[in-house]
């Protein structure tokens, strides 16, 4: 059931008074109090509505539908900043790149990662690693584009950029980062002469940086159109 005005109200309030107390408790601890154990129980009725879809595209759709009722809780976290695990926001977190809402999920990430926070049990790899692979797999597969991929490219890879995570996942998300800069939305688009210089030039140090870190992550042909426009320069 939607959540009324007053009901959102009363939750952010809830939120903002448990992260105050939280916080001065332990700030390093697990969160706990009223607002937190009723956003637990509203996400388990939403994962086990869920897990009755078999579709993907009906999971992401749903998951559209039911992440605004988390929006007064969240704020009221992320307002007070206690900086406890909280596997609610992880979660949410998490499913709003699911949902395609990435301006949403990077500013959940910001505190999430300053906060040292890990995601639920259920995901094997950790929210850097996430926050890589996901916003990687959007830009390569197409589902963010234009500047918006290239802002969010840049978020994503300060956020964390001095996170220790696989090399394959932060190779991924340079190589999504040149394709954002060239406007490149997939493997069959390699005509570089359509490009800009300027943005030849910003890709060109990101793919060359993915390479390093993963010599199998597939931009050497990238590379190699990149460096004949612009030896044409000299």
């Amino acid at each position: 059931m939607r959540q009324t005005p007053a009901q959102r109200h009363r939750m952010h309030r809830l939120a903002l008074q448990q992260a105050e107390l939280a916080h001065a408790a332990n700030a390093h601890g697990q969160t706990t109090g009223t607002a937190y154990e009723l956003q637990l129980a509203q996400l388990h009725q939403h994962r086990l509505r869920l897990k009755d879809l078999q579709s993907v595209e009906k999971k992401v759709e749903a998951k559209r539908v039911l992440l605004p009722e988390y929006d007064a809780y969240i704020d009221g976290v992320l307002q007070a900043r206690p900086g406890t695990q909280d596997d609610v926001l992880a979660t949410v977190l998490v499913w709003h790149i699911d949902a395609g809402n990435y301006a949403r999920a990077l500013q959940l990430a910001d505190y999430a990662l300053a906060s040292g926070m890990s995601p639920p049990d259920r995901y094997n790899r950790d929210l850097p690693t996430i926050v890589q692979d996901e916003v990687a797999e959007a830009i390569l597969g197409g589902k963010l584009q234009g500047a918006d991929a290239v802002q969010v490219a840049a978020q994503a890879m300060a956020l964390t950029e001095h996170a220790d995570t696989p090399d394959q996942a932060k190779a991924k998300l340079y190589k999504a980062a040149g394709w954002a800069v060239l406007g490149k939305t997939g493997g069959h688009d390699v005509d570089m002469k359509t490009r800009t210089l300027k943005a030849c030039k910003e890709a060109l140090p990101l793919l060359q940086r993915a390479l390093q870190l993963d010599s199998r992550t597939g931009v050497k042909k990238d590379i190699e159109r990149l460096e004949r426009r612009l030896a044409k320069l000299d």
